[in-house]
């Protein structure tokens, strides 16, 4: 599958994020197999061709919802980051940056999550790479979280990794963006309520937020 050429112009960008938000959200209702480029062509009020302008194909249009998705979540992981030193740090900022994103891209993690199985050849290749390059990050901060705090041989660090996403990926099936959970207090609640089984204990250190 060919690569695409970088966007020609901030609103070529624009467009195609709108028609990947739109696209995320006619997956999430139906379902991959069940959904068609002519149900985004007309909710989106694109044709067939104008889209095809965007992507090549279905397959690919499912992979550019996962992959950027996922990316703009690592992206914005890796520059908060900068300058967190202490692993239990580390930690909550994985889980808020996480839960903050897809609180506000639920149907990007429902495909995600439940349409991964859905990729093909180089297309589920590239996904399953991003996912381990994801995975093996927060693992090595669990490894730095085990390492330097009381936390002992709970579980093996892929178990404690794939329970953490399965807790965080879960919320799009319960949570409501907007209710009377607000999503910094959501993600500090998932933060220490893994801690705590992880670690021993519920985690308040620095970063003084309160769950409420």
């Amino acid at each position: 599958m060919a690569e695409h050429a970088p966007p020609a112009s901030p609103e070529h960008e624009e467009k195609l994020e709108r028609l990947l938000g739109i696209a995320a959200e006619i997956f999430a209702e139906k379902g991959y197999h069940a959904a068609s480029i002519r149900d985004l062509s007309k909710r989106a009020g694109v044709s067939l061709s104008g889209l095809y302008y965007y992507f090549h194909s279905k397959q690919e249009l499912l992979l550019m919802i996962q992959e950027r998705s996922l990316r703009k979540v690592m992206d914005e992981l890796s520059r908060k980051l900068e300058g967190v030193d202490r692993p239990e740090e580390k930690l909550r900022t994985l889980v808020h940056n996480h839960v903050g994103f897809f609180a506000e891209n639920m149907a990007a993690m429902r495909v995600i999550t439940h349409e991964y199985d859905a990729l093909e050849g180089e297309c589920r290749a590239r996904m399953r790479q991003l996912r381990r390059e994801y995975s093996n990050l927060c693992q090595e901060i669990l490894r730095e979280v085990r390492r330097f705090t009381s936390a002992g041989d709970v579980a093996p660090l892929n178990v404690a990794t794939s329970a953490l996403f399965g807790m965080m990926n879960w919320i799009y099936a319960w949570y409501t963006p907007g209710s009377n959970v607000p999503v910094e207090r959501l993600a500090e609640h998932l933060y220490r309520l893994f801690t705590g089984g992880f670690i021993g204990h519920p985690s308040t250190s620095s970063a003084g937020r309160k769950a409420g």
